[in-house]
């Protein structure tokens, strides 16, 4: 299959670049001129430019191509101002689509696979568990809008994704590294998670499935179980233990939500003042405040033949090795 991945250089992926050229398809990875291709150094990949602001260019550039499928991983989860994240989450999910839908005659279109996130759940007012954020709620109206297309499309909604080269859950690594453990919040916290290889695994087969089985459905990922935040602390501290030979000395610290707001308030006003962006904000304080990250994989399974092959504490060890190996801890 010729497939084009928007979003190639990023976390996810790169990770499904490898895994498609390992597949044995024809990979074009949509990029920027000032992307970086520190994890697409494989030859056997091939480059287009798309800017996802200008349908023309993007016309113009994919013009002499005809894709078997798009994967549609492109995104931004942190930006300065509020506004960015409708111009490039919503906005550009609209231009490519709408280009897509011009260039490709009725039944010869793509299989458009959309990597959204399980932060929309907070945007649907009959499944609001929490509140809304900017970067939910802008891949939430993404979401309207592919389904809204003529596209054969499948929508994924991965909740937390980490594994190697990720850098949000990295964070929290360093600040154990440093022997410093923090949590907000004390009613008690249920997260989940799904490793990148699974996350990747679900896009394989959305790309492959039969399209009456797929196609239209909107499918959640994670690994199937569920944990706390201390778990997930527990796991990296073993980890760290295994790797480096000796158990780090963690200081656990707990404060109530008021002042991770408070926290979050003040990072908007770093923001505003440097323009420089750091993991504490107000889009932040919404996600980490939120108590409840379940989600229901039953059509997953059932439809999508997802099997998430990865937990947690295999998936924990890998990120924690890699981050060591590449010298991020």
């Amino acid at each position: 299959m010729k497939i084009l991945v928007t979003g190639a250089s990023g976390f996810i992926g790169s990770h499904l670049a490898e895994t498609l050229l390992q597949s044995g398809h024809d990979v074009w990875c949509a990029v920027r001129k000032t992307t970086s291709r520190q994890y697409l150094q494989d030859q056997r990949l091939n480059f287009i430019e798309l800017n996802l602001s200008s349908k023309q260019q993007m016309t113009d550039a994919l013009q002499p191509h005809r894709f078997d499928a798009v994967v549609h991983a492109a995104g931004a989860t942190k930006c300065l101002k509020k506004e960015d994240f409708f111009r490039i989450n919503t906005d550009g999910s609209r231009n490519l689509v709408e280009v897509i839908e011009q260039q490709y005659a009725e039944g010869s279109m793509p299989r458009f696979v959309f990597v959204s996130s399980l932060s929309v759940v907070n945007s649907i007012p009959e499944e609001k568990l929490g509140e809304p954020t900017m970067y939910g709620e802008s891949k939430f109206r993404a979401e309207q809008i592919v389904r809204a297309s003529r596209l054969p499309y499948v929508i994924l909604r991965p909740t937390g994704v980490y594994g190697p080269r990720e850098k949000d859950y990295f964070l929290m690594v360093q600040s154990i590294k440093q022997h410093t453990d923090f949590a907000a919040g004390y009613s008690p916290q249920i997260i989940t998670f799904v490793y990148v290889s699974d996350v990747v695994q679900a896009i394989m087969k959305a790309m492959t499935q039969p399209a009456e089985n797929v196609c239209g459905h909107t499918f959640a990922l994670s690994d199937g179980e569920e944990y706390t935040s201390e778990a997930f602390s527990d796991l990296i501290i073993s980890s760290l233990e295994k790797i480096e030979g000796r158990r780090p000395w963690v200081l656990r610290l707990k404060a109530p939500l008021f002042i991770l707001r408070a926290v979050c308030a003040l990072g908007e006003v770093y923001i505003r003042l440097t323009g420089k962006l750091i993991a504490l904000n107000n889009d932040k304080y919404n996600i980490l405040s939120q108590r409840d990250w379940r989600c229901d994989i039953s059509d997953s399974r059932r439809l999508l033949g997802y099997d998430p092959k990865v937990k947690l504490e295999e998936g924990v060890m890998n990120s924690v090795k890699w981050y060591k190996e590449n010298k991020w801890i």
